[in-house]
């Protein structure tokens, strides 16, 4: 009976394997060299290293923890989600009032810009090379829509690929880009930046594996010393990354 209970309770949280056509998709949406501008971004980490708050691998794993579990990251892995959702069936008014609320998170001026012109970039990328019905229609009915997590999550549902698995992608190609950001600023080696990746990958797959349970409305942002670092940044003097 234990041993019963032990296998069925395993066979519901084991993740499975992905249609080789939709792990396809994700590596290439998510790669480096899909043009959506993501390394010209830093999300305020620029500035956060000029203060002297990241100066390390273990400087950098902290700020970056609290980025994906308890800011930005979760936060997009949560509009994701959602947008998922309403594009899963065509409410599309649903979806422009999610990219509203993604909109209205973004804390300055920069974080907005980094959020919207990825999201436009990646609708018109993917809307190209991989197009889809659901897709098209979402460009009609919501032109106004840019967000990125919400354009990715739209896309990930217009192409049946699982929300959980289109969320870390997301998560890990953020994270991916923000140690890429660390390792040219603080200055990391190349192997403390994966040193760095490895150690976020519990947290990242937990923010992933939860962001299918939060609505809209129950969304937050814990991460004042990131939206400060970012407000920071709008007037900083020398300055390598658009965020």
């Amino acid at each position: 009976m234990i041993m019963t209970e032990t296998i069925a309770r395993t066979s519901k949280t084991a993740p499975t394997n992905l249609p080789a056509d939709a792990l396809y998709k994700l590596m290439s949406w998510f790669s480096p060299s899909y043009p959506v501008g993501a390394f010209s971004y830093s999300h305020g980490l620029e500035s956060a290293v000029e203060d002297g708050l990241l100066h390390d691998a273990k400087s950098t794993t902290t700020w970056l923890r609290d980025i994906v579990e308890l800011g930005a990251g979760s936060a997009d892995a949560s509009f994701l989600a959602r947008s998922y959702d309403a594009a899963a069936v065509a409410d599309w008014n649903e979806v422009s009032r999610i990219d509203a609320y993604a909109k209205a998170f973004q804390a300055s001026k920069e974080l907005q810009l980094e959020a919207t012109a990825q999201g436009c970039a990646f609708l018109l990328i993917t809307a190209k090379a991989w197009p889809a019905a659901a897709l098209t229609s979402f460009v009609r009915a919501c032109p106004a829509v840019t967000s990125y997590p919400v354009v990715v999550g739209v896309a990930g549902a217009a192409h049946d690929i699982a929300q959980g698995s289109l969320a870390h992608a997301y998560l890990q190609a953020f994270t991916a880009n923000l140690v890429s950001a660390a390792v040219r600023l603080v200055p990391l080696g190349q192997t403390d930046g994966q040193i760095v990746m490895a150690a976020l990958t519990d947290v990242i797959a937990k923010v992933a594996a939860g962001a299918e349970a939060r609505a809209v409305e129950d969304i937050s942002s814990m991460t004042l010393a990131v939206d400060i670092a970012s407000m920071r940044h709008e007037t900083q003097y020398t300055r390598l990354f658009r965020s």
